[in-house]
């Protein structure tokens, strides 16, 4: 209670003399929200990249997944023989093991006619692949030749199939030169890496890519008997099979998918350095605002210390004002990140979304980096003399 009526008492040093540079305070606010923008969209980019490009992975209906060992993620998978999924068969705890077939491939937009690349994904629908109700509902319609599923969250025109699909009508287009039927729609959404996804039976992607084997599969989707922990069952599994695979849990191969990009992928260290500029030059700007700050008032300061006051209250002052600025900069920021991740989510069909952790994430770099500003900016008022300055 001391404290707080101390604080009540005290002259509000620091907001008077932003206050009175009304155009300096203008622009240190301006300055401080561009850098807390860069920061928003940045990390915004950075989830969205994760959270997009994990997607399917996180609907598949599996305990454990099978994949060749020169699969680098989702957009690259190799194949590796169907043979490895009966003899995971053979494990204890393993409820059944199926095989999904990936492709990416050019298709003919419904819409605009315009060529464009999709993900064309096939399984066996008597044996329910995703955990999604959309898909689920029609795993008759996919055993029709040549029939596919598309996905509603694509990104391009795609509003006129759509509406038309939704009011029960069929469509036709091409892929690979052969006409399919779009007879349903489905929800995941596109990613970094496609633009869409279509669903079909194995038998109708075996009929598109006729090059392709059946023997040969992208994925392994292996379920486990209830009681079976899926950590040692893939420990089993890894010992078990032939090197030519890769076994993870669901939860690994959601995290491999993120380690690619994280680390192989450019765009990953893109959306980081992006962070750090914005860091970086918010601090730069916070620092030059109060450093003039204090050269337009460097006497005001030598006066305070030739009346006794010691250094930790000047700085405290200069602390103040990087905490003000830190504060009144960070909403600007946060509104019209609001606002371009809503324009960003329209245009590209993105999972961007502002969450209560990366408001307060980037409120909390906004203050560090002020701080660090602030504390900078101190070290020529420390070294301050108030008798070299009024003897000058």
């Amino acid at each position: 209670m001391g404290l707080i009526k101390q604080l009540q008492r005290r002259t509000p040093l620091g907001w008077l003399q932003l206050n009175h540079e009304k155009s300096r305070l203008f622009v240190a606010l301006s300055g401080i929200a561009f850098a807390d923008l860069l920061m928003f969209m940045q990390l915004g980019f950075q989830t969205a990249l994760y959270d997009s490009n994990t997607r399917l992975h996180r609907s598949l209906q599996a305990d454990i997944v099978l994949t060749s060992p020169q699969a680098r993620n989702l957009a690259s998978l190799s194949t590796f023989s169907r043979r490895r999924l009966y003899q995971a068969m053979d494990i204890p705890g393993v409820k059944s093991a199926q095989a999904m077939y990936f492709n990416n491939t050019i298709w003919k937009n419904p819409q605009t006619h315009r060529e464009t690349g999709v993900l064309v994904i096939g399984f066996n629908p008597d044996k329910p692949a995703f955990a999604l109700p959309d898909v689920n509902q029609q795993l008759q319609a996919i055993k029709l030749p040549d029939t596919v599923l598309f996905d509603r969250g694509a990104r391009g025109d795609y509003q006129k199939v759509i509406a038309q699909i939704d009011r029960g009508k069929t469509l036709t287009t091409e892929i690979e030169r052969r006409t399919i039927t779009i007879s349903g729609l489905f929800q995941v959404g596109a990613s970094f890496g496609f633009d869409g996804n279509l669903i079909t039976s194995d038998q109708n992607f075996l009929r598109l890519f006729s090059g392709r084997q059946s023997s040969s599969v992208s994925l392994g989707l292996i379920l486990l008997n209830p009681g079976y922990e899926p950590k040692k069952v893939a420990a089993m599994l890894k010992a078990y099979l032939k090197d030519d695979v890769r076994v993870f849990t669901h939860a690994e191969f959601i995290e491999f998918e993120n380690n690619f990009w994280r680390t192989n992928s450019p765009i990953g260290f893109i959306f980081s350095l992006g962070v750090s500029m914005g860091f970086v030059v918010g601090t730069i700007i916070v620092y030059q605002v109060l450093s003039n700050d204090v050269n337009a008032h460097i006497r005001e300061y030598a006066t305070f210390k030739a009346m006794g006051y010691r250094n930790y209250y000047l700085l405290g002052v200069v602390f103040e004002e990087s905490l003000i600025l830190a504060a009144l900069g960070f909403f600007p920021g946060l509104g019209v990140s609001l606002v371009l991740y809503q324009l960003t989510r329209s245009a590209t069909n993105l999972p961007i979304y502002m969450t209560a952790i990366r408001a307060l994430q980037v409120l909390v770099l906004t203050i560090i980096m002020c701080t660090i500003s602030g504390a900078i900016a101190t070290r020529k008022l420390q070294a301050t003399d108030p008798a070299d300055i009024f003897w000058n």
